[in-house]
């Protein structure tokens, strides 16, 4: 299994105990099988199969068959509790040919490197594609199957509207994070990133609709004396209630580059341009900060209006907090205030 690679604030190891108490209280609705049968044709896997990769790679998801049945049927699916049925098959294939099915199947192929080589090659991996994928061998008597997860590696960072705190309800923060280059998070995945060190006060939706913030060091104002986890508000009312976000982004094709000087928001936005860019957004501030160690001890603008600056080495003149992590000054006003800008091409 791949390592997970982060650079979180306040990186330091949790308790399972902690989990247990705290973190484990909200359960997302996972099809689990029961007793695994042994396998006749398919290769049995290891005890946990998990596949990385960040946005942009290729990845192979491994099914291999140990004998092959004289008439079967390959069919591989993403396990995604929120969309059962049809638009889930990625492929069905026979030893012949293949049919690819869905925005997935568009970007699968089979690996084929040898005659009982059924693994599925997924190319320019989307954020999306996390989850659990099945790999089921067909032949009409007693079909089985093995799960693969893809880990797509990459950073969650909590995002808040320029009103203000808690002014999204579901479908806005769905929204804004896909502005800022991202989506929302999974449960798995803000939990990882509370595992590296994801410290924030304030509840977000993510993925599955439901809420939930993530606690590293306890206090009174967050939560009060519950044991550091994350802290779940379960599913609320996706039109109605209204919270901020957390948002997941992956590695980026491009690079951010930051431009000194005094601007206003317009201004930065023209000095971006004439480097050939355009003023970043928070995701790619972040992928940058995540992936490429990208440190710079100024504020300057992005393009939804906020002022950050990230920093993989932490010192007291940068902040003055002694863990790395992406520095907000907020919204300020965009006229006032001047700041510097970070370029995104």
């Amino acid at each position: 299994m791949t390592p997970i690679r982060g650079n979180f604030p306040g990186i330091l190891v949790i308790t399972l105990s902690c989990f247990i108490q705290s973190a484990a209280s909200y359960n997302p609705h996972r099809a689990e099988p029961s007793t695994p049968k042994k396998l006749q044709y398919l290769l049995e896997p290891p005890v946990q199969v998990e596949v990385a990769g960040r946005r942009g790679d290729n990845v192979t998801l491994p099914c291999i068959l140990r004998i092959k049945p004289n008439h079967y049927k390959i069919k591989w699916t993403k396990l995604d509790p929120e969309h059962l049925g049809q638009q889930n098959i990625i492929m069905i294939s026979n030893a012949n040919a293949f049919k690819p099915y869905g925005p997935l199947g568009r970007r699968a192929s089979l690996l084929r490197a040898h005659t009982m080589d059924a693994s599925l090659l997924l190319s320019h991996l989307e954020l999306g594609d996390d989850g659990r994928y099945q790999c089921e061998l067909i032949n009409g008597i007693e079909d089985e199957n093995i799960v693969i997860t893809l880990k797509i590696e990459g950073v969650v960072f909590p995002y808040q509207s320029q009103q203000g705190r808690y002014k999204f309800n579901f479908p806005e923060a769905k929204l804004a994070c896909a502005e800022q280059d991202g989506m929302l998070a999974s449960y798995s995945q803000l939990y990882r990133a509370w595992t590296e060190g994801l410290d924030w006060c304030n509840a977000g939706w993510i993925h599955d609709g439901t809420v939930h913030y993530p606690i590293v060091h306890p206090r009174p104002v967050c939560g009060g004396n519950l044991p550091a986890g994350i802290r779940s508000y379960g599913p609320k009312n996706k039109n109605h209630d209204r919270f901020d976000a957390f948002c997941f982004t992956s590695q980026i094709p491009g690079s951010v580059f930051y431009i000194t000087g005094s601007f206003s928001y317009d201004q930065a936005v023209h000095a971006c341009k004439r480097q050939g860019s355009a003023l970043a957004l928070v995701g790619q501030l972040y992928a940058a900060w995540r992936f490429q160690k990208y440190d710079q001890c100024n504020g300057g603008w992005l393009k939804d209006g906020s002022v950050r600056f990230p920093i993989a080495s932490p010192r007291k003149r940068c902040g003055g907090v002694q863990e790395a992590g992406v520095r907000t000054f907020g919204f300020p006003s965009k006229t006032t205030h001047l700041y510097g800008a970070y370029c995104y091409r």
